[in-house]
């Protein structure tokens, strides 16, 4: 005669039920679906992260304008796909020789080059301001419209665009207050 623990033991030994299973693909079927629209947006998660850098460089130049006293550009190539942080040394600005040196090694240059793995396709589309291709901070901080000049700048902006969204950063006249606006 087989006694009670070993029927309980064997009981416990035999495999899922088809409610335990259906609760189980019912649930993995509605985490999947939550997953799936979140994958589609990755693209413009990647454009937003290129957008955060400039962002984030153009803050740190304005304050590195701020924080030394001298005047910091940044200068953008819309051919590259690239940006440079430099100085300005008097009247104009030699982007090899001038720009900032970064803090991630010795002979590093302060360029962000927006390539296609880091940033999934986004690209610099459209860059309007005052002195170009250059957006200039005096030593406190607020943008001027060229190298050398004290005439503040009248603003500008940058475009970001992406494979499935775009953004303008608006650098404000005065202050250089940096908002970013979705296009679409």
């Amino acid at each position: 005669m087989i006694s009670t623990t070993t029927r309980r033991a064997r009981n416990h030994r035999r495999g899922y039920t088809l409610v335990e299973m259906l609760i189980t693909v019912t649930i993995l079927g509605i985490a999947g679906t939550m997953v799936l629209p979140s994958m589609r947006s990755l693209g413009v998660l990647r454009t937003q992260a290129a957008v955060r850098a400039v962002v984030a460089d153009i803050t740190f130049a304005q304050m590195d304008a701020l924080g030394y006293q001298e005047p910091r550009a940044v200068v953008f190539d819309e051919d590259a796909n690239m940006y440079t942080l430099c100085e300005v040394v008097g009247e104009s600005i030699d982007v090899e020789a001038d720009a900032l040196f970064d803090p991630k090694g010795p002979d590093e240059r302060y360029r962000l080059h927006m390539d296609n793995e880091r940033f999934g396709g986004a690209y610099i589309s459209d860059i309007s301001l005052n002195s170009g291709t250059a957006l200039i901070f005096d030593e406190q901080g607020a943008p001027v419209a060229a190298a050398g000049s004290t005439t503040l700048s009248d603003g500008g902006s940058i475009t970001i665009t992406g494979p499935d969204s775009a953004f303008r950063i608006d650098i404000a006249a005065f202050t250089g207050r940096v908002t970013v606006v979705q296009i679409d």
